[in-house]
C-alpha cells in the first residue's frame, strides 16, 4: 500500500515555504555585501585586489559576520572560500585578515565601534605583516584595481 500523493495545496504550501527560506538565506549575504561595499567605496583605498582595499573588504566582511552571527561562521567561510589560507599568498592574506576581522567583530560593543575598529586596524596595517594582530596586504607590484 503506497501513500497518497500530496494534494496541490500541500505542494504549493511546501513550495512557498521553500522559496521563503531561500529568500531569507539570500538576504543575509546581500546585507553583508551591501554593508561592506558601502564602506569600501567610501574608504577609497588603493589595491582592490591584494592591497589595502582588499584587506579592508575582507576584514570588514568578517567583522560584520562575527558581529551579527558568530566568529565560527567566519572560520567556516574562510576554510571553504580561502582554503584556510593555503595555496597562495593572496589566500593567506585573506585568511589572515578574516581572522582579525572576526576577532574585532566579536569584541565590538556596537555596529559603529566595529566599523571604526576595522578601519583603524587597516590604517595600521602593513605589507606582509605576520603578526596575528596586524592587517596585512601584499606588495604594490601585485595590486590590481578590482572590486573583489
Amino acid at each position: 500500500m503506497s501513500a497518497a500523493p500530496a494534494t496541490p495545496t500541500r505542494r504549493r504550501r511546501w513550495r512557498s515555504r521553500a522559496l521563503a527560506l531561500l529568500a531569507v538565506l539570500g538576504a543575509y549575504p546581500a546585507f553583508v555585501m551591501i554593508a561592506v561595499y558601502t564602506q569600501w567605496f567610501a574608504a577609497d583605498l588603493p589595491g582592490g585586489r591584494n592591497g589595502p582595499a582588499d584587506a579592508y573588504r575582507h576584514s570588514l566582511a568578517s567583522a560584520i559576520v562575527a558581529y551579527t552571527l558568530s566568529p565560527r561562521c567566519v572560520d567556516w567561510v574562510t576554510a571553504v572560500m580561502e582554503r584556510g589560507g593555503e595555496g597562495n599568498a593572496s589566500r593567506a592574506m585573506d585568511a589572515h585578515n578574516n581572522r582579525i576581522g572576526a576577532r574585532l567583530g566579536a569584541a565590538a560593543e556596537n555596529w559603529t565601534a566595529m566599523q571604526r575598529e576595522v578601519r583603524a586596524a587597516v590604517d595600521h596595517g602593513a605589507i606582509d605583516a605576520r603578526s596575528p594582530e596586524q592587517i596585512t596586504w601584499r606588495a604594490p607590484s601585485s595590486w590590481q584595481d578590482r572590486l573583489y
